[in-house]
């Protein structure tokens, strides 16, 4: 994340080039947070006023008093009761037999340090997609190389700390495409495309567009090219697209709209840009489940103790194809989980691909 973010707005950057890891053995980390991780988060939560991370993009909202929540149209025990588990079903009735996590990370060394990896043992995800890893292939740590039962997948960008994306998958995809076939976004390490039986699954960390939307045309010269890509796909099967999308879709979706329409994330060129994609045929997948809910975000700015007090923004989405709706469970957003600015993400799916043991 940038300072520009920390300071109301929010500029993020990115990565490209391919690094394939072999899935080895290591030991799960279940149950509690870690000590280490517990005093991190308590360490944001009291210095978060007078710090934030130099090298975070994303901008904050001002503070205000939130409102509580007034409706949530699915009733989520994961959430209420902070754990991984849950019975959602699809509309039919079938229960969920595959799980998705997609999460920016701000930093995979750093990650790693905070335990944040140890999301793989508790969620068990299927598939786990990681944003702005902000590491080039040659310095990937071992520990992020090798996870159990799991393959990995890196796109890093030719500059070093910046942006990048990674897929762990216990299924093997049919096939895997880096990038979104533009050379200048494909530099920047921005999108992983793995094809599976039922659908593609793609990745991607959007550009920021920066302090002062110093980079806004680049943003909406990727909103175009990436468009474009999705509807390729979608054509062939239908499309699971997840990652920080560095945009808030409507006033409801961050703490402090009126303060922000001229910040990074919540001007109406990148809001329409949303609704352009929405409108050719996808779905927020969040907000099919809960149109109404107030106060979900993924992302907080470590300044001003905005995590504790709420004050966020949502940023990180799974979109999928129309079609693909009668195939969802449910959309959670996992906001009680440590280790990055943002939380991660997790969408629960019914399909004919047996889950991996």
């Amino acid at each position: 994340m940038t300072i520009g973010h920390m300071l109301n707005t929010f500029g993020k950057i990115s990565i490209p080039i391919i690094k394939l890891g072999f899935a080895q053995k290591y030991s799960p980390l279940f149950a509690k947070v870690s000590t280490f991780q517990k005093a991190m988060a308590k360490k944001r939560g009291n210095d978060a006023a007078k710090s934030g991370n130099s090298s975070s993009e994303k901008g904050e909202p001002a503070s205000k008093k939130l409102k509580s929540n007034s409706v949530q149209e699915k009733t989520s025990s994961t959430e209420a009761s902070e754990t991984f588990h849950s019975e959602a079903v699809t509309n039919s009735g079938e229960k969920w037999n595959f799980k998705i996590v997609s999460w920016n990370i701000n930093g995979l060394r750093a990650w790693l340090q905070n335990d944040g990896h140890s999301i793989i043992a508790k969620e068990d995800p299927d598939v786990i997609c990681l944003q702005e890893t902000k590491c080039s292939k040659d310095k990937i740590p071992e520990a992020a190389l090798n996870v159990p039962g799991y393959k990995s997948y890196f796109m890093s960008a030719e500059k070093e700390g910046y942006a990048g994306v990674a897929v762990y998958s216990k299924v093997a995809p049919l096939s895997i495409a880096y990038g979104v076939s533009d050379g200048e976004h494909d530099k920047e390490g921005r999108a992983i495309t793995l094809k599976f039986e039922d659908f593609y699954l793609v990745t991607a960390y959007v550009p920021n567009s920066g302090r002062g939307l110093v980079t806004l045309d680049k943003r909406l010269n990727w909103d175009a090219i990436f468009l474009k890509y999705l509807q390729e796909l979608d054509k062939e099967k239908p499309v699971i697209m997840c990652g920080d999308l560095n945009v808030s879709h409507h006033e409801i979706d961050l703490a402090n709209p009126k303060t922000n329409r001229k910040n990074a994330g919540f001007t109406q060129e990148e809001r329409d840009g949303f609704t352009k994609l929405l409108e050719a045929g996808f779905v927020d997948s969040f907000r099919h489940f809960y149109p109404k809910k107030e106060n979900a975000y993924t992302f907080w700015t470590y300044m001003r103790n905005a995590r504790a007090k709420n004050v966020g923004w949502r940023l990180d989405y799974f979109v999928v194809s129309e079609r693909f709706k009668e195939s969802l469970c449910d959309s959670l957003i996992r906001s009680w989980v440590m280790g990055s600015d943002h939380c991660p993400i997790t969408l629960l799916i019914h399909t004919k691909m047996a889950r991996s043991s």
